[in-house]
């Protein structure tokens, strides 16, 4: 599992059935800055991820990957490798807040 930011979305027409109706966003991994501690960095890759959530764009979400995407009832029996889990509403590191989604983090 690890945390990524929702950058965009992904419109398909043409799909397999079983994709229908489900929202696709492209996520953004983050990190932890190495040298300070204090900030989440990009990683500068871009993946996409079936959202099971409601995220929206701009919001950082806890996202997992591989077998663990297909445990979720709602993906399941979806040919998926990213899932999006949750929401991410704070992240702490050594005692400091790196991330507050009300403070619109970064």
């Amino acid at each position: 599992m690890f945390v990524g930011k929702v950058t965009g979305s992904v419109v398909s027409t043409q799909k397999v059935e079983a994709m229908r109706g489900h929202t696709m966003l492209l996520v953004e991994p983050y990190c932890l800055d190495k040298e300070t501690h204090s900030v989440l960095s990009t990683i500068g890759k871009t993946f996409v991820a079936v959202d099971t959530v409601g995220a929206g764009e701009g919001e950082f979400v806890l996202v997992v990957q591989g077998s663990s995407a297909r445990l979720t009832p709602e993906t399941k029996n979806l040919p998926v490798d990213a899932v999006i889990v949750g929401i991410v509403d704070t992240v702490h590191v050594e005692h400091k807040c790196v991330y507050s989604k009300e403070d619109k983090g970064q």
